[in-house]
């Protein structure tokens, strides 16, 4: 009921075998049926249409899940048989937290379990992976054409560059709380300029509600799962519930020859050919381990692994970048209404009543989504205090490692005042570290945008399988950068709520994390106790020169083969200022020109 039938039918169709192509060996095989490789897919099936295309996905078809379909149920698959479930290794400088790592384990990936935040960074940001890889197909304007080419806006011209024919769905979001009229005017007092029309066009500096990934047909979650595969022709098979254990290669016929991928091999020993290439979409978590149990990454793992070395990698499953947050809670006035009881008393008669307006496609509590942005450079949330930003720069410059071009260029958005280094995000609903104390909330959620630690991703040793899960490692707050900017955002919360109109919508003292919290050491404390991801993992793959710590060349071609790909955010090189679901369909979008135009020369 929720999804389109046509989708829920070319699934099918694929499952039982029916399909066309099912009965061929594909030419293409896609591991993983994610945010990116659906979309991928999708693209291969209409511009190779002679070709076969097949899509090998671990987790199940979930067409009918209401947790994922309705956007105000966003977050209420994390943790569940939809998550891979993975989690960080303790981390020191967080008291030795485990950190969750949520990642979408079902059709559609994690763009499926996402908070449906649609956004985009900067175009210097952008820019500099062209200026990394040194090809001008990764420029700002190629992204942008691509991200475009992905997004069909439904709302009114807004003066924001938006697509209008592309599969995924974006609109202004039909729910948004009455305090919220607070949010733009005292930013604007703090002296961030309102920013309407430039959010998503490449200049993010500033504050304003943003657009979310909604199909507003029915006001469900548009992803690439019921978006872009049911435009899928019948040359694409997509396989549920199956995982890939590794890349299968032909024998080299020299000793330095490029490796030619011939297929991959599945956790129960089947084969699986491919004519033409093997692409892998499987995550930022899951692409390198991929590539380490198939004999690509670095010697010394591999060989305590007991795995041949196929290819000498060092750089798989390194760069790992993530943003960090911290929440500041704060309860509201008596007589405002606020998203909570629809997370802490969802059986409850107001809750039920909601969902049944959602139900009948009417305006619900259950359509509300992240509305209420800010992009900020350090400038602006210092006020202009060119001390304090050289501090904090100089404090960055020494956690930069001499000679990673990666912490370069961090370094140079320093500098570039129009690449946002801090975001806050207003929430309607309590979510702080600790206990839901009963009532209704509003949250400031501040991240850093470019931390300067860098950690990884590998497989286990000692249990070299595709069962057993990664040892992700991101060296959080590793640095004393990370820390204060961490602490500055959550400073910068704290006075947005004393500001006016703001201070008018909440009531008591601050509730998270509290206003006995004042000296640096109980900041720092603080921070490091309830430190949280924003689960945006990227760089494992990364596109860079394979001398600079490069995984994929320009064409996403893996260093060493002909014809292995990875399509995903692990190729995403420097952590960009913007929720990551956007950049992953863009980049689906460019590698399937890629592939498509090598494609025609054998179709």
């Amino acid at each position: 009921m929720l999804i389109p039938s046509n989708c829920l039918g070319l699934v099918l169709l694929a499952v039982a075998g029916i399909a066309d192509a099912a009965n061929k060996d594909p030419d293409y095989i896609i591991v993983g049926g994610g945010t990116a490789g659906l979309a991928l897919a999708t693209r291969l099936s209409l511009g190779l249409p002679k070709a076969n295309i097949l899509v090998i996905e671990a987790g199940p078809a979930a067409p009918d899940e209401v947790r994922i379909n309705v956007p105000g149920l966003r977050g209420s698959t994390l943790g569940s048989e939809y998550d891979w479930g993975f989690a960080t290794v303790p981390q020191p400088p967080l008291g030795n937290r485990t950190i969750d790592v949520n990642r979408g384990k079902v059709l559609g990936g994690s763009a499926a379990l996402n908070y449906l935040c649609y956004d985009r960074a900067s175009e210097a940001e952008y820019e500099s992976w062209g200026n990394l890889i040194g090809s001008s197909q990764w420029s700002s304007s190629k992204l942008f054409k691509a991200m475009l080419k992905s997004e069909n806006y439904t709302s009114p011209a807004d003066g924001n560059k938006h697509g209008t024919s592309g599969p995924i769905r974006s609109t202004y979001n039909r729910v948004v709380p009455d305090f919220f009229s607070a949010w733009k005017p005292t930013l604007k007092k703090l002296g961030v300029p309102i920013n309407d029309a430039g959010s998503l066009s490449g200049k993010p500096v500033g504050v304003s509600y943003q657009t979310t990934n909604i199909d507003p047909t029915r006001y469900t979650r548009s992803n690439s799962f019921n978006s872009y595969l049911p435009l899928a022709g019948p040359n694409l098979v997509v396989r549920p519930n199956t995982r890939v254990a590794k890349v299968e290669f032909a024998k080299r016929t020299k000793p330095n020859a490029p490796l030619k991928a011939i297929g991959v091999i599945l956790e129960d020993g089947t084969k699986i050919p491919a004519s033409q290439e093997v692409i892998l979409s499987a995550g930022s978590v899951q692409s390198p381990g991929l590539l380490e149990l198939s004999g690509i990454g670095s010697s010394s793992l591999l060989k305590s692994a007991n795995i041949p070395v196929l290819q000498d990698l060092p750089s798989v499953g390194e760069n790992y970048q993530d943003h960090i947050r911290l929440s500041n809670v704060y309860k509201l006035k008596s007589g405002l209404a606020s998203f909570d009881p629809m997370i802490y008393d969802n059986a409850g008669p107001f809750a039920t009543a909601q969902f049944q307006l959602w139900l009948e496609n009417k305006i619900s509590w259950y359509d509300y989504t992240s509305t209420a942005y800010s992009f900020m450079n350090w400038n602006q949330i210092f006020s202009g205090n060119k001390t304090a930003v050289s501090a904090l720069t100089k404090l960055a410059q020494s956690a930069a490692q001499k000679k990673n071009v990666v912490d370069a260029t961090k370094i140079d958005y320093l500098s570039d005042p129009s690449v946002p280094q801090l975001e806050i995000i207003m929430e309607a609903n309590f979510v702080g570290a600790y206990a839901y104390p009963g009532g209704n909330y509003t949250t400031l959620l501040s991240s850093v945008m470019h931390p300067m630690s860098r950690g990884s991703v590998h497989i286990n040793p000692s249990s070299p399988s595709i069962s057993t899960k990664p040892i992700i490692n991101p060296n959080y707050l590793s640095n004393e950068y990370d820390l204060q900017a961490l602490i500055a955002g959550a400073k910068f919360s704290r006075k947005i709520a004393t500001t006016e109109p703001f201070a008018s919508i909440i009531e008591g003292s601050e509730v998270e994390p509290g206003l006995n919290i004042q000296t640096e050491q109980q900041w720092r404390d603080f921070a490091k106790s309830t430190m949280g991801s924003f689960y945006h993992p990227v760089g494992t793959c990364a596109m860079l020169p394979q001398k600079d710590g490069g995984v994929v060349n320009a064409d996403l071609k893996v260093y060493g083969t002909e014809n292995l790909r990875v399509v995903d955010c692990s190729v995403i090189p420097v952590l960009p200022s913007a929720h990551i679901q956007t950049a992953a369909y863009g980049i689906a979008e460019i590698a399937a020109e890629l592939v498509i135009k090598e494609g025609k020369k054998k179709f």
